[in-house]
């Protein structure tokens, strides 16, 4: 169905081609607006359950991807989430996620950002599309630093693993090897 040129949708997962999931209110409806790289829908279900959703379906619950968080950088309030590791697919919010104002970004997809004169934050994404939140800078950057430090220290440790394992597979070859 199409409301005001907007696909609805009845449910959504989150993909690499998310870039935002903003509160959206049709006919007295609290939904979401999900922006991608190549259009934006109305989904019939909150930014928030969006998100748990998607982590569900990628394998992990909110709450262990929230734990996770914690874990991995001490981060309890405002928590970035990692979605899919391996896809990249990392959301922070902008306020605490039980705020029905707050919006989810992907941090794949922030190319740039700036203060305005009152206390918001624009954001630009790499299509170059950009949308208004009404959060202050300083709380904007904080918010994507974290995302970046998390993004980071789980990359990190997935080549670690990685290397481990290479290393392990070369020595367990190089020893089938000597005995013949």
């Amino acid at each position: 169905m199409k409301v005001n040129e907007f696909i609805i949708l009845d449910e959504f997962i989150i993909s690499r081609y998310t870039m935002a999931i903003l509160p959206h209110y049709l006919h007295g409806n609290s939904y979401a607006k999900v922006v991608e790289e190549d259009g934006e829908y109305v989904v019939k279900m909150r930014p928030l359950d969006i998100v748990k959703r998607s982590c569900d379906y990628y394998g992990a619950s909110f709450r262990g991807r929230k734990d996770g968080t914690r874990a991995v950088i001490g981060v309890t309030h405002k928590a970035p989430i990692a979605i899919e590791p391996l896809n990249e697919i990392y959301v922070f919010p902008t306020i605490s996620p039980n705020d029905s104002r707050c919006v989810w970004l992907s941090h794949l997809h922030v190319y740039k950002y700036e203060p305005t004169k009152n206390d918001q934050t624009i954001v630009y994404f790499t299509n170059e599309k950009s949308i208004l939140l009404d959060v202050s800078y300083h709380s904007f950057v904080n918010q994507l630093y974290r995302t970046a430090q998390l993004r980071t220290k789980l990359s990190e440790r997935m080549e670690a693993r990685e290397r481990k394992l290479q290393y392990v597979f070369r020595m367990d070859r190089s020893k089938g090897w000597q005995q013949r």
